[in-house]
């Protein structure tokens, strides 16, 4: 269970932000990155377990029908990336109390950051391929809100990342979807026990997808170009995105499918092309800028290349370098952007050639700064150094062509001359020469201490390489159990990969020797790689030709909306009579006396609908319609679905009358005799063939197998005797939580609308409130609260339930709207959209949750369990229905109360 109580920490943690801020404001970094600490701890107390070859699992039955769990599974290899993930995540919670200013969104911030960690950490704890995919999607979607908030311009780098990174998603979605097929199953750790289980097509192709989904994640070419725009993201985002998170999530991934894919040689040289030719090219970007973040981020582009390209040699030595070079690459990265943003912060500037002289001023800044740089380049004694050499000895021994070993120590050599060239001249730049800035103050020890803990684990991991080696040889036999990895060391004597080394800072203090020279021919060629052009005029197209598909919906008036339907019944008619063939004779008794007396007062109403020119008198006779359809359905023994379009006409009728408040009494004219003439053919020939539609394809068959399942089922399964509720709250709860969330999203849409449409002071003149329509809601308001809870508890017994209930508590909001004419009405006017989806959806996922730790499927409760062995008197879907009542009723809020603010001034401080 520790894996369970670590992510339930993660979003306790979340769940505290807001109360940490309003008390603390910005310093609530401190408590959190605690937080993060406390979930490292918990991690680590299985250590032992690990280091003896085990595993830690709790799996609880999600969907049984389809063999998918909540499976969560830790073993060596993903404690490493949870500790990154937590550990850098802590310094980076320590470091923005001081970076961030007293009127940034801390709460934003730091509830995206822990967010963005748990959703981290769920990825590398998923022991199921549809809980990981979950995972994987959640970090795309929190990176695109962390890269885009707060300015303008990060607006379109941040769909940039999104785009890139979700089609990744889409690959491994696919991949997911076919491996779960091909084996029968979606538990990781099977599959990866059992390679020889995935032959032919299959592997094929679920190879490639994977590759994708993560060459995009881990901005590999042709997918590196996203990456350095989101860094207009501020520096504690960049920070954790490059060093711990979003970009190592697809390191993660290939190390855990080489288990699967390692052995074919493809796979492996795929990723060694790949990423040795994404080092290359990231370093030889690097070296050509001069703002210290893109620096940075092209830099994190040839880094992550390099930790591919290794893993693409596929033998033990080459996962433990992998590993340990991830390890070494998450500490300097993040202290290099935490130091680059404390530069920023006090110099007001990222541009090297404006830079000088800062240890004068900041001596600890200069110092950890090139800590981190001499980490980078490799230099000793840092643990960059040790994870170097392992990557060049590794990479001397790839072997899956001729002289491929020799080629891919060598492009590993140029991508670490290119980094120990840029490495220095980032330390030169900054820190060399006379002190240019004016006024400039060292910054506080606070904002510089994380950075400081970084650099300084990077020096001392290096002699004392020795402690991590256990965790990474277990690691890497995790990842692929193929061999003994050799145990890692801070020296080795004299070997290949310290020739290698020492070629590596030769070449490179050459290379920065003549950076004047190499500068020159630098400035000759282009800025940017060509991918991101194609990648931005393919985009543009994707817009141009969208743009294009919706052209006809752009226009005013519904009869360019209800054109296409109305011309797709008669032609869908045509294909049935031509398709569809001899229907069976009508089962006896589909129709009663009283339906032809239904059918002619609907005919009559719906003529006078059409004919009525006031819009008051239009309101009424669709009510009327209403009506009589409800009355139809009672009469063939649907009395929930006649309660419930009831009650949704009457609210239709309040959402008319908020529209109508200021509109002209009748309706515009249809306009020329030629079009009314032509729109009323069309109009019958459409009816017509909906009702000939009707005739043929209703009242030919018995009742289904699934229709006699539930009704004999019902109440003995769930003790409930209205089956349609039975249906919503428990055959098919998860379809209506779907629902809900769809409705709650809808309902938060019109909240922001309304937000961004509506402002104080608006021209248009209140009216008083009508003292008739007043009384009425006084009189009617309690009865029908009342009536709404009587219908909502009694909904597993008999007609109601909680979207019934909702619909008729929404009813008395909308009366109270229309007799307050705009003014706040008691108590049910002071409903709040935003706490009544929150609540409506904890209440519904709660539940849900609450079945997994007794061992149930999700939403699969039951009776609530008490102390001592007692039960409430009720079964958990009554909570669930509770649940869907707060979210409908949150909707209803949220549109009349959209509806009512765009007729009338708003007041300063109402609440949305």
């Amino acid at each position: 269970m520790i894996l369970a109580v670590a992510l339930v920490w993660q979003v306790v943690l979340a769940a505290c932000v807001h109360l940490l801020t309003r008390r603390l404001g910005r310093d609530a970094g401190y408590p959190l990155a605690a937080g993060f600490l406390l979930t490292a701890g918990l991690l680590l107390l299985p250590l032992p377990v690990l280091l003896a070859d085990a595993t830690v699992t709790v799996d609880w039955r999600w969907l049984p029908s389809l063999d998918v769990s909540a499976a969560l599974r830790m073993d060596a290899l993903a404690l490493v990336f949870a500790l990154l993930v937590l550990g850098v995540g802590a310094l980076i919670l320590a470091y923005c109390p001081r970076y961030l200013g007293s009127g940034a969104p801390h709460t934003r911030t730091y509830l995206l950051l822990t967010l963005f960690a748990t959703a981290m950490l769920g990825l590398v704890l998923a022991n199921d391929l549809l809980v990981l995919f979950v995972f994987w999607e959640l970090t795309s979607v929190l990176s695109f809100v962390l890269i885009g908030q707060g300015r303008p311009a990060a607006g379109p780098p941040a769909v940039r990342a999104l785009l890139v990174t979700s089609g990744g998603g889409l690959a491994l979605l696919t991949a997911v979807v076919i491996l779960t097929l091909d084996l029968g199953t979606s538990d990781l750790g099977r599959i990866l026990a059992e390679p020889e289980r995935l032959e032919g097509g299959p592997a094929w192709a679920v190879g490639a997808l994977v590759l994708v989904a993560a060459f995009t994640k881990s901005a590999q070419v042709p997918f590196h170009f996203w990456l350095p725009g989101a860094m207009v993201a501020i520096t504690p985002v960049s920070a954790y995105l490059h060093a711990a998170t979003m970009v190592k999530a697809g390191i993660y991934l290939l190390m855990r499918f080489s288990a699967l894919f390692g052995g074919r040689p493809a796979w492996n040289l795929t990723l060694l092309a790949v990423g040795l030719l994404t080092a290359v090219l990231g370093a030889f970007l690097a070296l050509r800028q001069y703002d210290l973040k893109a620096l940075l981020a092209y830099s994190t582009v040839s880094q992550l290349g390099l930790i591919i390209g290794v893993v693409g040699v596929g033998s033990p030595a080459s996962d433990a370098a992998a590993i340990l070079y991830t390890v070494a690459h998450a500490l300097f990265k993040a202290t290099l952007f935490m130091l680059v943003g404390i530069i920023d912060h006090e110099a007001g500037s990222r541009d090297i050639r404006e830079l000088s002289g800062l240890p004068r001023v900041m001596p600890a800044t200069a110092v950890f700064t090139a800590i981190a740089a001499a980490t980078m380049a490799g230099l000793p004694p840092t643990i960059g150094f040790v994870g170097k050499e392992a990557i060049f000895e590794a990479l001397a021994e790839a072997s899956p062509l001729p002289w491929s070993g020799q080629v891919a120590a060598g492009l590993g050599v140029l991508a670490s001359v290119l980094t120990f060239a840029y490495a220095a001249r980032l330390v030169h730049g900054v820190f060399t020469g006379p002190l240019r800035q004016q006024g400039l103050r060292p910054p506080r020890r606070s904002f510089v201490a994380p950075a400081g803990v970084a650099a300084v684990l990077a020096v001392a991991l290096g002699p004392s390489v020795t402690v991590l080696s256990p965790l990474v040889q277990r690691a890497a036999n995790d990842a692929r159990p193929q061999g003994e990895p050799p145990y890692l060391a801070f020296w080795h004597g004299f070997t290949l990969a310290l020739g290698l080394s020492a070629l590596t800072v030769g070449l490179g203090t050459l290379l920065f020797v003549l950076r004047a020279r190499v500068d020159r021919q630098l400035r000759r060629l282009p800025t940017t790689t060509p991918f991101a052009v194609w990648f931005e005029a393919g985009r543009l197209r994707l817009l141009r030709l969208g743009a294009l598909v919706a052209r006809p919906a752009r226009a005013y008036g519904p009869a360019t909306f209800l054109l296409r339907p109305v011309l797709a019944v008669p032609v869908l008619a045509v294909a049935a009579v031509v398709g569809i063939g001899s229907l069976p004779p009508p089962a006896d008794g589909a129709s009663r006396p009283g339906d032809v007396v239904l059918l002619v007062l609907l005919v009559l109403t719906l003529a006078g609908l059409v004919m009525v020119r006031s819009a008051l008198g239009a309101v009424g006779l669709t009510g009327a319609v209403g009506l009589l359809l409800s009355v139809w359905f009672v009469t063939a023994g649907a009395p929930d679905v006649a309660l419930t379009l009831m009650l949704v006409e009457v609210l239709t009728t309040i959402v008319v009358m908020l529209v109508l408040r200021r509109r002209p009494p009748r309706l515009p004219p249809d306009g020329v005799p030629r079009a009314r003439l032509l729109g009323a053919a069309l109009a019958g020939v459409t009816g017509l063939a909906a009702a000939a539609g009707t005739v043929a394809l209703t009242g030919r068959r018995d009742l289904s197998d699934p229709g006699r399942f539930l009704l004999a089922e019902a109440a003995p399964v769930t003790g409930g005797s209205n089956v349609v509720n039975t249906i919503l709250v428990e055959f098919r709860a998860l379809d209506t939580l779907g629902e809900s969330v769809v409705l709650a999203v809808v309902a938060l849409g019109l909240v922001s609308l309304s937000d961004r449409v509506t402002r104080p002071g608006r021209d248009i003149p209140a009216r008083p409130p009508d003292p008739v329509l007043v009384f009425a809601h006084r009189l009617l308001a309690p009865v029908t609260l009342v009536v709404s809870g009587l219908l909502f508890v009694r909904g597993h017994e008999e007609i109601g339930g909680g979207f019934i209930g909702a619909l008729l508590a929404g009813t008395a909001v909308g009366l109270g709207h229309i007799a307050y004419a705009g003014s706040p009405a008691p108590l049910l006017g002071r409903l709040r959209t935003r706490p009544l989806l929150v609540a409506g959806l904890l209440l519904c996922v709660g539940v849900g949750l609450a079945a997994l730790p007794l061992g149930r499927p999700f939403l699969t409760l039951g009776k609530v369990g008490l102390p001592g062995g007692a039960t409430l008197p009720f079964s958990s879907s009554l909570l669930f229905d509770l649940g869907i009542y707060l979210i409908v009723l949150g909707l209803i809020v949220a549109a009349v109360r959209r509806l009512d603010v765009s007729s009338r001034p708003v007041r300063a401080g109402e609440p949305g």
